[in-house]
């Protein structure tokens, strides 16, 4: 029965980010053509930055955000600090969340939904354990119920805890409570970024648990 409830609630999750993410698209059309204007307008680079991505099954894909780090940082890292690599448009949509946005084309794409874990990048699953892996058991989401618990305020093991505690309590009602939760983690701005250092900080972690 309870088998029966998840595809049903899965079937109607599927839908709904198909309905929301268009109509979401539709109403920031403009705001994201005065993104990527301004983006390209800065430095002229790129205006989409492409990362790979785990998804659901394991499987990878390619996430889309807005760029908001100069497009050289690469050879700047050595001589820069993490908020001097971003750019002034970056750390505007950074604060109001907005780099996130090209995200609705995943949604669509059937590569992430609304709600679920943060979808990682491939390093992370290399010192996983089995169980930890079954946050790959769903799509991954634009935020999650790490995300308003702490988002990256919390460790590693944390945010895997809560993932693996929504995939359990998987529901509608769960997922209405996480999307008001975070309109709130939104305009609060708190720990919503996360460096390059303190990613590899987590993977460290990661690999001294076994």
């Amino acid at each position: 029965m309870r088998k029966k409830k998840q595809k049903i609630y899965l079937i109607i999750k599927r839908i709904m980010d198909l309905i929301f993410a268009i109509l979401m698209l539709i109403i920031f059309a403009i705001p994201m053509i005065i993104v990527a204007i301004a983006i390209k307008s800065e430095d002229g680079g790129d205006v989409l930055y492409k990362s790979k991505r785990v998804g659901k099954d394991l499987k990878e894909f390619c996430l889309y955000k807005f760029r908001s780090m100069k497009m050289e940082r690469k050879e700047l890292e050595s001589n820069l600090t993490h908020d001097e690599m971003v750019t002034k448009v970056g750390k505007f949509i950074r604060k109001t969340s907005l780099d996130e946005l090209p995200q609705l084309i995943n949604i669509i794409k059937g590569n992430m939904s609304f709600i679920g874990p943060r979808p990682w990048i491939p390093e992370y699953y290399e010192y996983f354990t089995d169980e930890q892996k079954k946050r790959a058991n769903v799509l991954p989401g634009i935020s999650g119920l790490a995300q308003v618990n702490g988002r990256n305020g919390i460790n590693i093991f944390e945010k895997i805890d809560y993932d693996l505690q929504y995939i359990e309590n998987m529901g509608i009602i769960q997922d209405v409570k996480i999307v008001f939760a975070t309109i709130k983690a939104v305009f609060l701005k708190e720990n919503a970024e996360i460096t390059e250092e303190e990613i590899k900080c987590e993977i460290r972690n990661l690999k001294e648990q076994k």
